[in-house]
């Protein structure tokens, strides 16, 4: 399995009661920042890239800093944003003393907290690409930090409507893009406010307490989301004392909550919080499609539908891969989608369990081996299990010759060595998916054929991944994904005499593509016509063409794919049904126009127009 990169992991803390108040109970100021800096760990999953962290200082007097940001690159973001932020961390002496002398003042006295795990799915890196986005003003309600979990695929579009109200951004990227936008709905919603506390005859500072009391974020959330085409969680506070996290209304990305009489906690999956505050599975709720989380600035707490739902695309790619396995619900859908495996894999070595080696590919594919496992133990087969494959740490070195690099990034992975009988034993060997299949031809794949088993067969508890994803996997370019290599290599056959046999003769094949590029560039929000490609093949005729393609020059050992059927994932995995990266039903209409418009890239790169 290559390694995905999912966009981002988002956390935040409201305190429901005094700092005090936690002091005595827990026996540390820091509670917020400790539970923060352990929810992010344990996101640390879902973003490398960098770590930003925020909070809101309600308590602030005037003249002095009421909203705090700090921000980090590298894999080691985290531990250098606490080590800024929490005195405990800090050396004696100095600031550290300053802060104890001040316990209401900065981070210790904030009640609001923020914190992002980035990964970019948009090949952007650097400090100014580190979420949260902080967005200053004299009037504390106009001040607003934003972070999220998302990908838009139309911020061209949104961009555009800034552009024709009279707005110049300074970049064109939807985080900043939605930060100036949600800032401008802000701004009108405390100007609203100003205008119904002048009404009422208040003054000066009247004024201002009546605006920090009255700002509705939901209808700021409302005028400001109606027009997204994504994949989102968005996160924020505002100056006033606010919190929010509204998700999208087709339930794309994910959000859980949780709140007791203390804390309201967010974060982008369950077993964080279960393991942050020791919860049971059902003390934690699910943000629902179109709806926020809203927390006032006097800490009281409500779920407001924003937008109507307009689908239930939970992805289904959290489930299999991305989000933690120590998920109760997860641990199990994983199993099952091994063991719906057990009948192909059957097929795939003639039923010869007794001369075959069970096994995976680590880390995420071990619980779907379980049960694997489990499935033949079921059917009355006691199958032999190895740990096969080991999985080394990532190699480094100075070597600049590609030849030499390429050779050592061969040796990511390791083998058990005499763990089969070389010529007599097969070996299926488990993964979570085949994505763009480098892994496998550069590594895996050399580093089994030493074992010399009898065939290879390699399972993937997911369907084929035939289409990129918009909405925030690190996989967003056709040409990448080896089945739609795989597809079009079928279509367009060598037509040399000495050429690969193929059902499609390379003008048919040709003819084929040329259709579905016209219908692309002329009709992109039509339907998803890359869909078209696939037609005239069946999963088996794709995976004995990937086959072809993967195995490595001078592999001696024969291969054989086995896929997860569409129908075995909603099978496993019953409430998430957002398989666009599998069938291609794209559940927004920006994922339809973005794969159209994919295909017009890949068809122009390939012929040159």
């Amino acid at each position: 399995m290559e390694e995905l990169k999912h966009e981002c992991g988002v956390a935040m803390i409201r305190l429901l009661k005094p700092p005090t108040f936690y002091q005595e109970k827990y026996g540390t100021r820091h509670y917020a920042l400790n539970k923060l800096y352990l929810m992010m760990e344990k996101q640390h999953n879902r973003g490398q890239e960098g770590a930003g962290i925020a909070c809101v200082n309600s308590d602030a007097p005037v003249g002095e800093e009421y909203m705090f940001r700090e921000r980090a690159e590298g894999k080691d973001a985290i531990t250098d944003l606490f080590s800024r932020v929490a005195p405990h961390h800090l050396p004696r002496g100095g600031q550290t003393a300053e802060r104890e002398a001040s316990p209401r003042g900065g981070w210790e006295g904030a009640s609001l907290f923020m914190g992002h795990l980035r990964y970019s799915t948009t090949g952007k890196s650097g400090l100014q690409y580190v979420h949260p986005f902080l967005r200053r003003n004299n009037w504390r309600a106009k001040n607003l930090c934003l972070c999220g979990n998302f990908n838009m695929t139309n911020i061209d579009e949104i961009f555009a409507k800034i552009v024709r109200q009279g707005q110049s951004p300074r970049m064109l990227g939807d985080s900043y893009i939605t930060l100036e936008w949600m800032g401008h709905r802000l701004d009108r919603e405390v100007e609203r406010n100003f205008e119904d506390a002048k009404r009422l005859g208040l003054q000066d500072l009247d004024i201002t307490r009546y605006i920090d009391d009255h700002v509705d974020v939901a209808r700021v959330l409302r005028t400001s989301l109606p027009d997204y085409d994504g994949g989102y969680v968005l996160c924020g506070l505002t100056g006033s004392g606010e919190m929010f996290a509204v998700r999208d209304p087709w339930g794309i990305r994910p959000a859980f909550f949780y709140q007791d009489d203390e804390i309201v906690a967010v974060a982008s999956e369950r077993p964080v919080l279960q393991t942050t505050f020791d919860l049971t599975t059902d003390q934690i709720h699910e943000i629902a499609p179109g709806e926020a989380l809203i927390v006032n600035r006097h800490g009281e707490t409500r779920a407001e539908t924003i937008l109507p739902q307009r689908g239930d695309s939970r992805c289904s790619f959290e489930r299999i891969y991305f989000s933690r396995g120590s998920d109760s619900d997860i641990y199990r859908e994983r199993k099952r989608l091994g063991e719906q495996l057990t009948k192909p894999i059957l097929r795939a070595i003639d039923l010869d369990t007794e001369h075959t080696v069970f096994s995976f590919i680590p880390n995420t594919a071990e619980v779907a081996f379980y049960g694997m496992v489990e499935g033949f133990r079921r059917l009355g087969l006691d199958v032999r299990t190895e740990k096969v494959a080991w999985k080394d740490i990532k190699l480094r070195t100075f070597i600049t010759e590609a030849g030499a690099r390429k050779d050592l990034a061969a040796h990511v992975y390791d083998i058990t060595y005499g763990c089969l009988a070389p010529y007599k034993d097969n070996l299926v060997i488990i993964d979570d998916s085949i994505v763009r299949g480098t892994t496998l031809k550069e590594s895996i794949f050399k580093i089994l054929d030493r074992l010399h088993p009898k065939k290879i067969v390699m399972v993937s508890s997911s369907p084929q991944v035939r289409y990129p994803d918009y909405y925030g996997i690190d996989m967003a370019r056709l040409e990448e994904l080896c089945a739609f290599r795989a597809a079009i290599s079928s279509l367009t056959p060598d037509p040399s005499p000495n050429g690969e046999g193929s059902r499609y003769t390379h003008g048919q094949g040709l003819q084929l593509i040329d259709e579905v590029y016209r219908l692309c560039k002329e009709c992109p929000l039509e339907a998803n016509h890359v869909r078209r490609i696939y037609e005239p093949f069946s999963v088996e005729e794709i995976n004995a063409k990937m086959v072809e393609m993967l195995r490595p020059q001078g592999m001696e050992m024969p291969v054989e794919l086995v896929f997860q059927s569409i129908e075995g994932l909603h099978t496993a995995c019953p409430n998430h049904h957002g398989d666009w990266y599998f069938t291609g039903n794209y559940p927004t209409p920006g994922g339809i126009r973005r794969v159209n418009e994919a295909f017009v890239s890949w068809y122009k790169n390939r012929f040159k127009e």
